[in-house]
């Protein structure tokens, strides 16, 4: 029976995939096979030598440590898509706030007394604002999120400029035809009123959106980041918006450096908080890793590349390695001194890093499973069945 840590509340839509009956589950300390996590800070975690696989119900890693988790052999599952639909719909109130003055228009109701419906035919020309209808939005990224997000704005009457590097040929084929797909980012700042940015938070990308890179946008431009908070230089943006390059700034996370700024308009990072999104998360979540840690298969690892394995009833043992020359012929060579004939083979590579899975004659054991460890280049070894 495998030991699941939940680090924090998670739908019980998990045990449709992981039953109780089935799969032991904690919430405090002690040792565990896998977890499961949403926004928990997993940096400084010390995870226990056996742990095999994290899920993050949600898209976003930078909670969790990646880099040491592939050096300690731990697959990293998130759940793209799964949320998308209620970002989607967070990105499009967005864009409607950026382009009307609502938020103020509500804060003078709230203000006034007893003669607010005589006295707001004179002020709300003061909160005159603009239609999106017509308007072209840029959508920086277009994965799950920014793909529907494009796909909508169309229907909505706008026009959009998007641009991509990692396209996939499966999103480019659900594309409305009238989205024009650019060549780079630049070209689509020239033209869009709106930008919305769909990116994960890397080393590369965090503070991207700063004064150089504004500098190459419309003036008066509404910026939408639902993304991640990381990816804005915030100091930057401050000043983009009180100099008015930058129209409106709508965000998903806060800052205290955004406090009392007219034109930002931030939220508490509500993009994906709603019963459906939480329990999609959590149902997709569960299943990775429920077929990972039952068959080996790997699914949507932001770390161990995609592996599908045929159906075998048999033994069958998982290896993550590193992805080096003659790695193949060296765990060969164990099998073939313990008399272990291979009856189908799965290798799959991932940056510096290698996911095999063999299917045996005859029921492995762990003193094939620590030959293997020993051999220079495997970082972990187990038994699926």
């Amino acid at each position: 029976m495998y030991t699941i840590k939940k680090f924090n509340n998670i739908s019980d839509e998990i045990y449709k995939s992981l039953p109780e009956d089935e799969y032991k589950f904690i919430t405090d300390d002690g040792n565990y096979d896998a977890a499961l996590v949403r926004s928990a800070n997993l940096i400084e975690e010390k995870f226990p030598e056996n742990l095999l696989a994290i899920a993050r119900a949600g898209v976003g890693i930078n909670n969790i440590p990646v880099d040491r988790c592939s050096e300690e052999g731990i697959v990293v599952f998130s759940t793209p898509g799964a949320n998308a639909n209620a970002v989607k719909e967070m990105v499009i109130l967005g864009m409607l706030l950026g382009g009307r003055k609502i938020i103020p228009s509500v804060k003078w109701v709230e203000a006034q007394g007893e003669n607010v419906a005589k006295d707001m035919e004179k002020i709300k020309k003061n909160f005159v604002g603009a239609e999106i209808q017509g308007k072209t939005l840029g959508v920086i990224g277009l994965g799950a999120i920014g793909s529907m997000i494009a796909n909508i704005a169309i229907r909505l009457g706008m026009n959009v400029v998007a641009y991509d590097p990692y396209l996939s040929v499966k999103i480019a084929l659900s594309l409305n035809n009238k989205i024009r797909v650019m060549p780079s980012n630049l070209d689509v700042f020239k033209e869009a009123d709106y930008i919305t940015f769909h990116i994960h938070e890397t080393p590369e990308t965090r503070g991207m959106i700063n004064e150089e890179l504004i500098s190459n946008m419309k003036d008066g431009v509404v910026i939408l980041n639902y993304a991640r908070g990381g990816i804005v230089n915030e100091d930057d943006m401050v000043v983009a918006v009180t100099s008015g390059k930058v129209g409106r700034y709508v965000t998903d996370f806060p800052s205290v450096k955004y406090k009392g700024i007219d034109n930002i308009i931030a939220t508490p990072h509500l993009g994906a908080s709603t019963p459906e999104a939480e329990e999609n998360c959590a149902k997709m979540a569960a299943a990775q890793l429920a077929n990972f840690l039952e068959t080996g298969a790997i699914h949507n690892s932001v770390n161990m590349p995609e592996t599908e394995l045929p159906d075998w009833s048999g033994p069958r043992i998982a290896i993550i390695n590193k992805n080096v020359t003659n790695m193949l012929g060296k765990m060969g060579s164990v099998l073939a001194e313990g008399g272990y004939n291979i009856e189908h083979m799965v290798n799959h590579g991932k940056g510096d890093y290698a996911y095999t899975v063999f299917d045996l004659n005859k029921e492995a054991d762990e003193k094939l499973i620590e030959a293997l460890k020993a051999v220079e280049g495997i970082v972990t070894a187990r038994i699926v069945k």
